[in-house]
């Protein structure tokens, strides 16, 4: 969640839109240059289509490779400019370089060394394409938090970008008239000079006018290194797992892949359909007419589709103007095989405005539907990875580009047709069968794919507010209460505060000069020693209370457990969980068994009569008589009396206590009276204590609790620290933390001999609605039961 540094509520500055928008005209003009040039390769250097099919699949095969890692690395930079500037900037650099000299290539040198020459540049300049592209389209993302205002954002970038396929197509214009810069070959090595520089500096604009925050401390951040980029890779192919069980998600990539990838397979053929269909093979007789084709259609886009669209989106939501505008380029597809008539060849212009809804409407609708869908997954796992899912998402575009690339060459060669020669009459019909039938094909099964999309206007308002209310939780109870004010951490060493509270610290070691890679061996060297009580998490992911807990999945949890603890403590007696005492009494665990009472009465009820049952069945060694039901303010202290002494009768041996936050037993001295133990949940992180003093917090806590507790026996039934979350005043959730605090809060319990319940053991999705993504991460184990702390 804290990765969250850049979103913005609401409205976005014109001039931010504007930025961003010039980088997408940027991000669009290089693949759009680089096709349109492409058709040299082949038409002045003698290349075999089969080159032409490599050198479209083999870069784009790489680039959709890279862009995963790349996602990583930006969502996860520490740095004073943010986590995607930089790598806009640098991307920006390599681009327009490596194009540039992507075409130096001369007549003069063989086919092989130019094809050779060709496919290491391209490898470069993808390279810098995904180092731009990945970083500045998460940025795109993460502009915004409201459903309309992603569409303008991603509306106004489209519209600028469209620009790129409205001066591209006019490349074939200059390079093919000797009246500029001498034949062909010569003028686009002098082009790709020009578009090289002039677009690497407009790619620059997002990295330098749009905003971010630093995320130089960001301690929820992974590190980049050589070891965790390396091992990025199994993180990568479990974020593709985690967003592809996002069905809304699998819905946007896959009608990506089938409308964008069916029509690129197709669009090369956009020349040859003039020149070799209208004109009888006579390049110079069809003029401008290829480049009015492609320039036309994107100015139809411009200032035609793209506004239409963004208006139909908040008219009748984005699903339908999806599609609509997919239905009106069927008809458009449709219009151009009968409007390519030889003599007549103004008349394909008249399907244009059709013909351009299908690729138009494409980005500005998904894009900021993949805005939408990021929310989702941040309701789910409480992390903002607008890097992971744009780089998934156009690894699937890109992955399906670079098939297309090599489907071009196939879907050549089947229909015989060889640029620059005499081709039958049957080859060009095979070709315009292509051009018109494969793209109808692939929308309408895209069409049949988005039919049950489901995440509408009022159900993204609904995760917005729910994500809203999250990030302004604050616990309620636990930090009612602050001790040891007098210490201004920020200002005070850990070694100071050893000199001035030396009674506080069980270890000589200082955290502050130990690395992460020191706090995980020591970490590692307590928990291998194992300790004496962990809370017991019986949900699986997906499972809440009231769910039914199974005998299978107790027993599969507490053998993860039962090396590493003498105690498990058991919130529940019915439902499945008053099996838990059985199983880990079998398993040589000893048990605080607790029932669950809140102001269900008659819960309560089945709840006492299943705890008593099970003591008297001797797997009980500490009774709980509820938990935080006080805090929560659901009973009376009386009535929570009436329960221990209930549960007393029934035994003689078995202790009976009450778990509450610890401060509620200072003041309750009948309460404390009742219980033959007290049981105190203690917590500094709620609380707001910064890692450095949050083990003597805790240990103040516990005196506190002594003092109140009449003589009587006090153990600290929860305590522990979260791995991810929102920062609770000077207490912020980090894996970091989590192993300081559990070192921490072990060598003191065993130097003072005080029994301590570590909370807990498995994470637990269900808790995120009651206390936000803190509450999901407490596990030393995630929700499937992997250690989350091993090197």
């Amino acid at each position: 969640m804290s990765n969250n540094n850049t979103l913005t509520k609401h409205k976005v500055p014109f001039g931010q839109k504007i930025a961003f928008g010039i980088g997408m005209l940027s991000n669009q003009m290089f693949p759009a240059a680089l096709a349109i040039f492409m058709v040299v390769l082949v038409q002045d250097y003698a290349f075999p289509t089969w080159m032409w099919g490599i050198l479209f699949f083999v870069p784009r095969v790489f680039d959709s490779v890279t862009d995963p890692i790349m996602g990583f690395i930006s969502d996860n930079t520490r740095s004073v400019w943010g986590r995607r500037r930089q790598y806009v900037l640098i991307g920006a650099l390599i681009m327009g370089v490596s194009f540039a000299l992507l075409w130096q290539i001369y007549l003069t040198d063989s086919v092989s060394y130019n094809f050779t020459y060709f496919l290491i540049w391209s490898l470069v300049f993808y390279l810098g394409l995904t180092i731009f592209s990945v970083p500045y389209v998460a940025m795109g993302y993460e502009m915004s938090d409201d459903f309309h205002e992603r569409t303008s954002i991603m509306a106004i970038a489209q519209f600028i970008g469209q620009w790129a396929w409205v001066i591209a197509p006019w490349f074939w214009v200059v390079m093919y008239d000797d009246n500029w810069f001498g034949q062909t070959t010569e003028t686009t090595r002098t082009l790709g000079i020009w578009v090289g520089v002039i677009f690497a500096l407009l790619a620059m604009a997002p990295a330098i006018f749009i905003k971010s925050k630093s995320t130089k401390n960001d301690e929820s951040l992974t590190p980049l290194t050589l070891k965790t980029i390396g091992g990025s890779l199994k993180q990568i192919i479990e974020n593709f797992k985690e967003a592809f069980k996002i069905e809304q998600f699998r819905k946007l990539c896959f009608s990506t892949f089938l409308i964008f990838n069916a029509y690129n397979v197709v669009a090369g053929f956009s020349f040859f359909i003039v020149v070799y269909y209208l004109f009888d093979g006579d390049a110079s007789a069809a003029g401008l007419w290829p480049t009015l084709l492609g320039s036309v259609g994107a100015l139809g886009t411009t200032f035609l589709v793209i506004p239409i669209v963004a208006w139909m989106s908040k008219a009748i939501g984005k699903k339908k103007a999806f599609l609509a505008s997919q239905g009106i380029s069927i008809l458009g597809y449709i219009m151009l095989w009968f409007l390519f008539i030889p003599g007549k060849p103004y008349a394909f212009l008249f399907a244009l405005p059709f013909f351009s809804f299908g690729i138009g409407s494409l980005f500005t609708l998904m894009m900021s539907m993949t805005s939408d869908v990021i929310d989702i997954d941040e309701l789910n796992t409480g992390k903002r990875r607008e890097g992971v899912f744009g780089a998934i998402y156009w690894w699937m575009v890109k992955f399906g580009f670079a098939i297309a690339g090599l489907l071009t060459g196939a879907i050549m060669t089947v229909v015989g047709f060889v640029p620059d020669t005499v081709n039958t009459e049957a080859s060009i019909t095979g070709i315009r069968l292509f051009y018109s039938g494969l793209p109808i094909l692939g929308t309408l099964a895209a069409m049949w794919i988005m039919r049950n999309y489901n995440l509408t206007e009022d159900r993204a308002h609904e995760i917005s507010a729910e994500l809203k209310k999250r990030k302004a939780f604050k616990p309620s109870g636990y930090a009612n209460m602050k001790l040891l004010s007098e210490i201004n951490i920020d200002t005070v060493s850990e070694k100071e505060l050893k000199e001035k509270f030396p009674q506080f610290f069980a270890t000589t070691l200082d955290f502050s000069s130990l690395s992460k890679e020191d706090i995980q061996t020591e970490f590692m060297n307590i928990f291998q020693k194992g300790m004496p009580g962990i809370c017991f998490s019986a949900y699986e992911k997906g499972q809440e209370p009231g769910d039914l807990i199974t005998e299978e999945q107790i027993r599969k949890r507490l053998e993860v457990l039962k090396p590493h603890t003498k105690w498990i403590r058991v919130f529940s007696c019915t439902r499945g969980h008053e099996k838990i005492p059985k199983i880990a009494k079998e398993m040589g665990i000893k048990t605080m068994v607790g029932a669950w009472l809140d102001n269900d009465i008659e819960k309560n009820y089945l709840e006492i009569q299943s705890l008593i049952k099970l003591i008297k069945e001797d797997l009980v060694d500490i009774a709980a008589v509820g938990n935080e039901v006080l805090y929560r303010g659901e009973l009376s202290e009386q009535t929570i009396i009436n329960s221990i002494n209930q549960v007393k009768k029934a035994t003689k041996n078995t202790p009976v206590g009450y778990v509450d936050a610890y401060y509620e037993f200072t003041n309750r001295p009948q309460l404390v009276a009742a219980c033959d133990v007290i049981l105190a949940n203690c917590y500094p992180f709620w609380e707001g204590a910064n890692i450095k003093i949050a083990g003597f917090y805790l240990q103040e806590m516990y005196r506190k609790t002594v003092e109140a507790a009449q003589g009587k026996k006090v153990i600290i039934t929860e305590t522990g620290w979260p791995s991810i979350g929102t920062k609770v005043g000077g207490a912020e959730p980090s894996k970091e933390n989590v192993m300081t605090y559990y070192v921490k809060t072990q060598l003191w319990a065993q130097y003072e001999e005080v029994d301590v319940f570590y909370f807990s053991s498995f994470d637990e999705s269900w808790k995120i609605h009651f206390e936000g993504w803190a509450g999901t991460s407490w596990g030393l184990w995630d929700s499937n039961e992997k250690f989350k702390f091993s090197n």
